[in-house]
C-alpha cells in the first residue's frame, strides 16, 4: 500500500472526539483484559529508508520545535512521517493535521489505537506525562518524551515499569547528553582530571508556587477538564494554560489571547509543575548525575539552608515570574551522595542552569549548555588515554532515538536515567516544602521511617487519572 493511500485511509477512518466525551475514557486506564500486549519489533523491521509512522501528542510549542529540529536535539530522520496528531485543543490539532495531511484527535488514546503509529512524541504539561507514556507502552509504541520524565517520584516508577514490561524504546528529551563537548567534560571528570570530587555547585532553581486567577471563558475547542488531568478542575485562565509567556508556537500563528497573556504559565505553578527546579533543573542536574557516575543511584541526604519551610505564595492576578522566582529560591538546597560529594544549588550564573561546577582537589570543571571550562586550563591539555573510562556516545539526540527504534538498543537518555534525574529534582522541592533534613534511600526510593516525607512521593489524583493498578 502506498504512503498516500494509507494516509487517505487514515483520514477517512479517523474519529475526531468532541469536547464532551466521557472522562474515564480520556484519562482512565483500560481494564487488564483490554491492554494489548505489543509485539516486540525486531531489529530488521525497518529498512534504512522505510517509513516510521510518528504520532504527535501535544500540538504546542515544544513539539513544534521537535518536528523541525529546533532546540538542540536534532531533526527527525526523513523516514519519520507524522501520521496522526492529538491535542486537547482540537483547533491546534486540526492546524497540524492540515499541514501534515493526517487525522486529528482530541483524545490521544484514539491516536494510540492506530497501527500506523509506531513512534510517539509527547510534549504535554508536566502533570500529564505519565499516562500518555504508560498508555503508549501498553499500545506497543516507542516513545520520545519531553523532560522532566514525571511530575512525582511514584509516577516515574510506574513509567519505568511500563517501558521495561512492554520492551519499548524510550528516550527522554535531555539533549545535552548528546553533545560531544558535554560528553568530553564528563569523561575528564570521571577519569580524575580534577582529582577526587568533593563539591558540585549547581544553579539556584526556583520551586513552584500557586495561583488563583479570575475565570475566563474556555476556548470552544479546548477540553479544559482533560487539560486539568489528575488535578482538581479550576476556572480556565490563559495565564495558567500556556507554558511560558510570551508564548511562541512554532510555525503557527499565536491566538489573540496568547498575545495578551501576562504570566507566569503552568510551568511555574503547582499542581501542574515542579517549577524551574524540575523543568530547568532536569537539564543541569542531569549533568551532575552523569559527571558523578550516579545515573543509577542518588543522594542519601537532602537539606535546605536556612532550615525552614518555603512560605506559601499565591498569585491572585496574572503577573510575570520575577516575584515568584525570587521568593521560591530563598532556601539553598543541598544533597549529599553516597561518596560524600555535596551538591549545593547556590549558583547565580545562569549558565549553571545547564550544568554545574565540579570541584576536586586538583581543580574544577564547569559544564554548561554546549560547552565546558577547565580551571586551570591545563586540565584539558593532554588527550585521555586509550584505556580511559568512556560514556555512551551520541552526537545527535533524535538520531540516537530513531537508531535505537531500529536496533532495539537503549538510547542515551533511557527511562531509568530520566527517572533518576527527575527524582533528584523532586527531592529538592520536597526538602524546601518540609524545611528540614531528610534521609533518602536511593535503592528503595523512600524516606526511611519518615511518613510525612513519604506522602510527597505522589500527589492526589482525580478519578479516571490514577496510575494504573495493572501496568
Amino acid at each position: 500500500m502506498s504512503t498516500l493511500s494509507r494516509r487517505q485511509l487514515l483520514k477517512k477512518s479517523a474519529v475526531v472526539v468532541g469536547s464532551g466525551f466521557f472522562l474515564g475514557m480520556v484519562g482512565g486506564c483500560p481494564k487488564k483484559s483490554e491492554v494489548p500486549v505489543p509485539e516486540v519489533i525486531p531489529s530488521s523491521a525497518h529498512g534504512a529508508n522505510e517509513r516510521i509512522g510518528v504520532g504527535i501528542i501535544g500540538c504546542g510549542r515544544r513539539n513544534g520545535q521537535l518536528v523541525i529540529g529546533k532546540g538542540g536535539q536534532g531533526k527527525p530522520p526523513k523516514e519519520a512521517t507524522i501520521v496522526a496528531v492529538a491535542d486537547v485543543n482540537l483547533k491546534r490539532a486540526h492546524q497540524w493535521a492540515e499541514k501534515y495531511k493526517c487525522p486529528a484527535f482530541q483524545d490521544y488514546r484514539k491516536l494510540l489505537d492506530l497501527k500506523e503509529v509506531e513512534v510517539v512524541f509527547y510534549a504535554t504539561p508536566e502533570h500529564s506525562h505519565f499516562l500518555p507514556c504508560i498508555h503508549a507502552c501498553q499500545a506497543g509504541k516507542d516513545i520520545y518524551g519531553e523532560q522532566p520524565l514525571s511530575h512525582t517520584i511514584r509516577e516515574g516508577q510506574a513509567m519505568v515499569q511500563a517501558v521495561r514490561k512492554y520492551k519499548r524504546v524510550f528516550q527522554v528529551g535531555e539533549q545535552q547528553r548528546s553533545h560531544p563537548k558535554t560528553r568530553h567534560a564528563v569523561e575528564l571528570i570521571l577519569n580524575g582530571r580534577i582529582g577526587k570530587v568533593h563539591t558540585v555547585i549547581g544553579y539556584n532553581y526556583p520551586s513552584p508556587w500557586d495561583a488563583q486567577f479570575p475565570a475566563e471563558d474556555v476556548p470552544p475547542d479546548l477540553d479544559w477538564d482533560h487539560w486539568c488531568g489528575q488535578n482538581e478542575v479550576i476556572p480556565f485562565n490563559i495565564n495558567i494554560y500556556l507554558s511560558r509567556i510570551p508564548y511562541n508556537r512554532e510555525n503557527y500563528p499565536a491566538e489573540p489571547a496568547e498575545k495578551a497573556a501576562v504570566g507566569p504559565g503552568w510551568m511555574s505553578l503547582r499542581p501542574y509543575s515542579g517549577g524551574e527546579l524540575v523543568n530547568w533543573g532536569c537539564h543541569g542536574l542531569s549533568m551532575v548525575l552523569w559527571g558523578l557516575g550516579m545515573d543509577h543511584s542518588g543522594p542519601v541526604e537532602i537539606w535546605v539552608e536556612p532550615p525552614q519551610k518555603l512560605e506559601k505564595l499565591v498569585y491572585t492576578k496574572p503577573e510575570d515570574r520575577k516575584r515568584g522566582d525570587s521568593l521560591m529560591s530563598q532556601s539553598i538546597i543541598h544533597y549529599r551522595f553516597p561518596n560524600d560529594v555535596v551538591l549545593k544549588l547556590e549558583g547565580t550564573d545562569e549558565r549553571l542552569g545547564g550544568g554545574g561546577t565540579f570541584i576536586g582537589d586538583k581543580g574544577k570543571i564547569t559544564i554548561f549548555r554546549g560547552g565546558y571550562e577547565c580551571d586551570p586550563p591545563e586540565l584539558d591539555k593532554d588527550p585521555l588515554p586509550s584505556n580511559a573510562v568512556r560514556v555512551y556516545e551520541s552526537d545527535n539526540h533524535m538520531e540516537n532515538f530513531f537508531e535505537c527504534v531500529k536496533t532495539r538498543k537503549d538510547p542515551i537518555a533511557n527511562v531509568e536515567v530520566a527517572h533518576r534525574i527527575a527524582t533528584l529534582c523532586h527531592l529538592g522541592n520536597i526538602a524546601r516544602w518540609l524545611g528540614r533534613r531528610l534521609k533518602w534511600d536511593p535503592e528503595k526510593e523512600t524516606f526511611p521511617g519518615d511518613d510525612e516525607a513519604n506522602q510527597y512521593l505522589d500527589c492526589p489524583k482525580r478519578k479516571g487519572y490514577e496510575i494504573p493498578e495493572q501496568i
